[in-house]
């Protein structure tokens, strides 16, 4: 259910699920119970452990999670000075953490008296994900970001041809391509190494990883004389969601020539487009 803020706050409480939207259409605030155990690690000590934690969803973040202060070693934070305002949430106030030898600064906020349209914030703590050392759902451990339960990773396979090809030379040709539907992202064409010209590519360094499908691993590719980093990537041991595409390979649509069926593809515009 999402309402509207007009001359009042609003909020459906059924259940423990809130539902905001505030009066710029493209900023809503959604807060939800999460049914599963979060932890927080730092340093090897347990700072935060709920079966009790909300999950907040913000437009153009990822989830973020909130735990209940009696869940938090709080004698592990230290107040600081740092404050900030959030239009949409209000005044937030900052902790330190610290276990033995290593702080990690202004690495906790919460606030203590959201407006009064946010959601009910009060009496939760949250943290920078990076700042800690390990955060796990149950005992599986998750990285980058919490995994958002309306964020959908689907495999589908295909017989559709698809040719790949930049600067009129063709980088891959395939009639039996894996396509990779998630939510919010361009559909992305995993094909099998053999039908890839590995001869034009070139290990690189760069890793990344995805929260809903790993670690994922990079080639440059050489094009006529002309060097285009990590153009190429793939995941050599992904996710159980996305367990197919292991050792496939894929090219960003935004900076290829991408044909399926023999049509032209737009590029899609990403923040990855160069």
């Amino acid at each position: 259910m999402t309402l509207t803020i007009g001359t009042g706050p609003f909020g459906d409480q059924a259940a423990g699920t809130f539902n905001f939207e505030l009066h710029a259409p493209e900023r809503v605030l959604y807060l939800e119970d999460s049914p599963r155990r979060v932890r927080v690690v730092f340093n090897g000590e347990t700072v935060a452990d709920t079966i009790r934690a909300k999950l907040l969803h913000e437009s153009g973040l990822t989830p973020v999670y909130y735990f209940p202060t009696g869940d938090v070693r709080m004698d592990l934070l230290e107040r600081t000075d740092r404050s900030t305002t959030c239009p949409a949430k209000g005044d937030a106030v900052y902790w330190s953490v610290r276990v033995g030898d290593r702080v990690a600064e202004n690495a906790a906020w919460s606030y203590p008296e959201p407006i009064a349209s946010a959601p009910p914030l009060a009496g939760l703590v949250a943290f920078y994900f990076r700042r800690m050392d390990e955060w796990y759902e149950e005992d599986e451990r998750i990285r980058v970001h919490p995994n958002d339960p309306y964020h959908r990773v689907d495999l589908r396979r295909s017989s559709r041809h698809v040719v790949v090809s930049l600067d009129g030379e063709v980088l891959a040709d395939s009639h039996r391509p894996l396509l990779l539907f998630e939510t919010g992202l361009p559909t992305r064409h995993y094909l099998r190494p053999e039908d890839v010209r590995q001869d034009l590519l070139a290990p690189s360094d760069t890793v990344t990883e995805c929260p809903y499908k790993g670690e994922a691993t990079y080639h440059h590719a050489d094009v006529n004389g002309r060097r285009h980093d990590d153009l190429v990537w793939s995941y050599q041991a992904p996710l159980h969601d996305a367990e197919p595409i292991a050792g496939y390979l894929c090219f960003f649509n935004e900076r290829v020539d991408l044909d399926v069926d023999g049509e032209r593809q737009e590029r899609p515009r990403t923040h990855w487009s160069r």
